[in-house]
């Protein structure tokens, strides 16, 4: 199952309240508006009381800050939810894990408009209704920028895990789509000056910065996967080269890896053709996921997943965990996004 692409910008609905800051409103008035998009009978209470998944549960978590992750000159409030609350989704499946429920934390700054709030929840909430998955609570706090946490919990049945140590020479590495056009994307409402006279295709780069879509539609497959289940892999948020040295360096092998085999949209080309590699390897936020898996399982993944591409394999034990493309270079995770 695939959700709807979301509108490019989203129109938020004509509504005086939501003109108000949210200092006008107090935290009661914000309580009812951010209780909306949570099922009533979960909500009011000091904690949600959930029925407890199947299996074993899996949780993760993703701060989002205004000036690091976000802006108003980058991300509308709508497309602030929505990768939020990919952030999180894409982290369950690249765990294998089916997503449940999410809690969201928010700091904002006073002069906050209650549409931006408003906006934010309808992000969340679109992304993840595809999926079954619901907001069951929160925080809500005073801060001097905005900022959004959000914990995702999911569940997996015993011994179903994706983990990233699980990768062993012979693999083969596949990823489930395109890297490099969330990076263009940014570089585009960072610089508009730079886009080409290929307006199309710098809006399909804007849209994968803005609304990535987190590849649980992998989940259905791995049914077909008989026990024992043994598969690697991670998003690839902060990277695909960071991705790649990071589950050969937890599993303690060496993979080759062919450059040309890496997918790269046709937009990417077109409009940013010399920084096509570079951005697919270091750019980060493409929210896709990398798998490793022996050669028949691979095989059933790559028929079945839109966009799936095989990029190369894994060579033999390393306990450095060494990458190399095969023109040589060794892929470092030192060019991938640092937070410090």
């Amino acid at each position: 199952m695939h959700p709807q692409k979301p509108p490019l910008f989203f129109d938020p609905p004509e509504d005086s309240h939501q003109l108000l800051p949210i200092s006008a409103i107090g935290e009661a008035g914000l309580l009812q508006v951010v209780q909306r998009y949570c099922p009533a009978q979960v909500v009011g209470d000091d904690a949600a009381v959930l029925a407890v998944p199947q299996g074993q549960l899996v949780v993760t978590t993703d701060v989002l800050v205004e000036g690091v992750h976000f802006s108003n000159l980058t991300t509308p409030p709508h497309a602030v939810g929505w990768r939020a609350a990919t952030a999180n989704l894409s982290d369950l499946a690249a765990m294998g894990s089916r997503p449940h429920s999410l809690l969201v934390g928010l700091g904002l700054p006073p002069s906050t408009p209650v549409a931006w709030v408003e906006e934010l929840y309808q992000g969340i909430q679109a992304c993840c209704a595809p999926w079954g998955c619901q907001v069951v609570g929160g925080d809500l706090c005073r801060s001097p920028q905005r900022f959004v946490a959000i914990t995702a919990l999911g569940s997996v049945q015993p011994g179903r895990a994706i983990e990233r140590k699980r990768a062993q020479p012979g693999d083969w590495l596949i990823v489930t789509g395109p890297h490099g056009d969330a990076r263009a994307g940014l570089e585009l409402l960072l610089h508009p000056e730079q886009g080409s006279i290929v307006p199309t295709a710098e809006q399909q780069l804007i849209r994968a910065h803005q609304y990535p879509h987190p590849r649980l539609d992998l989940l259905p497959l791995l049914a077909a996967i008989p026990d024992p289940m043994r598969l690697a892999g991670m998003d690839t948020s902060d990277g695909l080269a960071d991705a790649l040295v990071q589950v050969c360096q937890a599993s303690g092998v060496a993979a080759r890896i062919e450059a040309e085999r890496i997918p790269i949209s046709e937009a990417l080309q077109q409009v940013f053709p010399a920084q096509a590699l570079e951005w697919a390897l270091y750019g980060g936020e493409d929210f896709q996921l990398l798998l490793s898996a022996e050669p028949s399982v691979a095989q059933y993944l790559l028929e079945k997943l839109p966009g799936a591409a095989w990029i190369g394999e894994v060579t033999g034990w390393d306990p450095q965990g060494t990458v190399r493309l095969d023109n040589g270079q060794i892929l470092s995770r030192q060019q991938a996004f640092q937070h410090f």
